[in-house]
C-alpha cells in the first residue's frame, strides 16, 4: 500500500482503496469505497472501524505514529495470539489477517456487536442487572484465558518462562526511563519497593496483560463479555498479575479521578466491588488467592502510571496519536502514583 493522508478520522498512513483490495483478496465481500473512523479511548495502538457502503464493517489496528520504543505496539504479535485463541473458550474477534502497509503492520479483524464501557453515559444507561453481570463475566474471561493450553495453541514460546515479576519490573522500568517527561522520585521509590517485595512465581499461564472494562465488548442485555480486545501486552506470566490489573482499573466510590471521570464507571451503583471480583475469579478459576495478589495490585497501578507517561510522551511527540479526551496530564499520573502508595500501605507492603 502507498501511504496517504486520511480524512474524518481515517487511519493516517493507510490507503483505504488498497485495504479494500486486500480484503477482497482475503475473500471478504467489499462494496464501494471504504470509510474509517477512530474508535475507543485507547491511546496506544490506533484502532479504527472501517465500513463499506453496504454497512459491512471491520476493525483495523496499527501502531502509533512517530518513533516507538523497541518491542512495543507489536500488532503482529496480537495477530498471532488472536489466531491461536480461535476455537478456545476465550471470547475473541475473528481475525481476517495481517496487512502490511509499507512496512507497518495492520491487524484486521471482524467487528463484534456490543457495547464498550468507555464513558459514563454508556454505563449510566445500563440497567442494574447488566452492571452486576459485567464483573463476574470479566473474571470468567480471565479464568478462561488462564486455562488456555499453551502447547495445543502453540503459545508455549510466546515469551520467556523466567519469573514474571522480575520481567515486568525490568520491562516497565525501562519503558519509564525511555519515555519519561520529567523526574518523579515517588515513582522511583515505588519501583524499589516493588523490587524488594517481588513474589516467587506461582504458575505460568497465558496472561492478557490489560483486561478491564474498556478492553472488552459486552452484551447490552446481560453484561456478558462477547470479545476481549487489545492483546498487545499479552504474554506468559502469573495469573495473579491479570487479576491485579483488573483491580487496578476498577475504581470504587470515592476513587474516581476528577480529571478523567470516564475511567470511573465501575464506581456507579450496581457494579461489583473489588473483593467480589476476587471471590468471583477464585470460584471461576479454582485457584487459591494468596497474599501475593497485593503485590500484583500495586504493581498494576504502578504500570498505569508508567503507561500514562508513555502516552503523554507519544502525544507530545506526535499530537495525532492522542485519542478523544487527550493524553493524561502529569497531575493525573502523579495521583496514580499516590494511589499506588496508598494501596501499598493498605496491604502492608
Amino acid at each position: 500500500m502507498k501511504s496517504v493522508d486520511a480524512h474524518a478520522g481515517a487511519p493516517v498512513g493507510t490507503d483505504l482503496g488498497a485495504l479494500a483490495r486486500w480484503l477482497g483478496e482475503r475473500g471478504e465481500q467489499v462494496t464501494g469505497p471504504l470509510t474509517a473512523r477512530r474508535i475507543g479511548l485507547g491511546q496506544s495502538n490506533l484502532t479504527y472501524r472501517v465500513d463499506d457502503v453496504d454497512g459491512q464493517c471491520w476493525v483495523v489496528r496499527r501502531p502509533p505514529l512517530g518513533n516507538l520504543l523497541p518491542t512495543a505496539h507489536d500488532v503482529g504479535r496480537e495477530h498471532r495470539i488472536l489466531a491461536a485463541l480461535a476455537g478456545t473458550q476465550v471470547p475473541v474477534p475473528a481475525v481476517v489477517g495481517l496487512c502490511d502497509d509499507d512496512g507497518v503492520h495492520h491487524l484486521v479483524m471482524e467487528h463484534v456487536d456490543g457495547i464498550v464501557l468507555d464513558g459514563l453515559d454508556v454505563a449510566e444507561a445500563l440497567p442494574t442487572p447488566v452492571r452486576a453481570g459485567l464483573g463476574p463475566s470479566l473474571t470468567r474471561t480471565l479464568a478462561a484465558i488462564h486455562a488456555v493450553d499453551l502447547e495445543k495453541t502453540g503459545l508455549h514460546d510466546l515469551a520467556s518462562h523466567r519469573p514474571y515479576a522480575e520481567r515486568q519490573l525490568k520491562r516497565w522500568s525501562r519503558q519509564w526511563d525511555q519515555s519519561r517527561t520529567r523526574d518523579l522520585p515517588a515513582l522511583d521509590r515505588l519501583t524499589e519497593l516493588l523490587r524488594r517485595r517481588a513474589p516467587e512465581r506461582q504458575s505460568l499461564v497465558l496472561v492478557h496483560g490489560d483486561l478491564h472494562v474498556r478492553n472488552v465488548i459486552c452484551s447490552p442485555d446481560t453484561g456478558t463479555v462477547r470479545a476481549a480486545l487489545d492483546w498487545e501486552l499479552s504474554t506468559l506470566g502469573d495469573p495473579m498479575a491479570d487479576l491485579g490489573t483488573l483491580l487496578a482499573y476498577w475504581p470504587e466510590p470515592g476513587e474516581v479521578p476528577a480529571e478523567r471521570p470516564a475511567l470511573g464507571v465501575t464506581a456507579l451503583d450496581g457494579f461489583a466491588r473489588r473483593d467480589e471480583l476476587v471471590q468471583s475469579y477464585a470460584g471461576s478459576s479454582g485457584r487459591d488467592i494468596g497474599p501475593e495478589l497485593a503485590f500484583w495490585h500495586v504493581l498494576a497501578v504502578w504500570k498505569v502510571a508508567v503507561i500514562g507517561e508513555g502516552v503523554l510522551r507519544r502525544a507530545l511527540d506526535e499530537p495525532r496519536n492522542a485519542a478523544e479526551g487527550g493524553p493524561p496530564s502529569t497531575a493525573y499520573i502523579d495521583q496514580t502514583v499516590d494511589h499506588a502508595w496508598e494501596l501499598a500501605a493498605h496491604y502492608g507492603l
